[in-house]
């Protein structure tokens, strides 16, 4: 609680000198963030309760067998899965990332979902083959896919080595 509000007095701060320094952008500051408020007002209390739910209903177990450390390239898949289907901004994403790691859920898994929900998208999948075509749009979703696994992979081991370097520490 202490780190958030610290953030959000950080964040006012600057908002605060920003404003003074660009006064004339106070009218479309004012009114993006009260837009973006309203949109967050309207989602979150639906994702909160279908987060405790998920939290009330969704056994552990479950979770570690198809997301967790032993769940190999099927808990990839199915992380991809996750994040492709569901659409809807990717702060939506954030609340379910955390209750999955909290179950038992893979760091790697974690990532590789968060970055399908960002990057891939059926929708947005059938315009790119529209507009750029099959080679692209297979190009592309193949990187996607090649580098978000790396990518959690590579900050699964970061998180693995801090969290060992702490507990030495300490």
């Amino acid at each position: 609680m202490r780190r958030d509000l610290m953030l959000l007095g950080f964040v006012s701060s600057v908002t605060i000198v920003l404003l003074s320094i660009f006064p004339e952008n106070r009218g479309d500051v004012i009114t993006s963030s009260w837009e973006f408020f309203v949109e967050m007002m309207l989602i979150l209390p639906a994702v909160m309760v279908l987060m405790g739910l998920f939290t009330v209903f969704v056994p552990k177990d479950l979770v570690v067998k198809h997301l967790g450390r032993e769940s190999g390239l099927r808990g990839v898949f199915i992380a991809i899965v996750m994040g492709t289907l569901p659409t809807g901004p990717l702060y939506i994403a954030f609340p379910i990332a955390s209750a999955l790691l909290k179950k038992g859920a893979r760091v790697s898994n974690i990532v590789v979902f968060l970055s399908a929900w960002s990057c891939i998208k059926l929708p947005q999948e059938l315009v790119e083959l529209e507009f750029l075509g099959v080679r692209f749009m297979l190009a592309r979703l193949a990187l996607t896919v090649v580098f978000a696994i790396l990518m959690g992979l590579a900050i699964e081991q970061i998180l693995s080595r801090w969290e060992r370097y702490e507990c030495c520490e300490g």
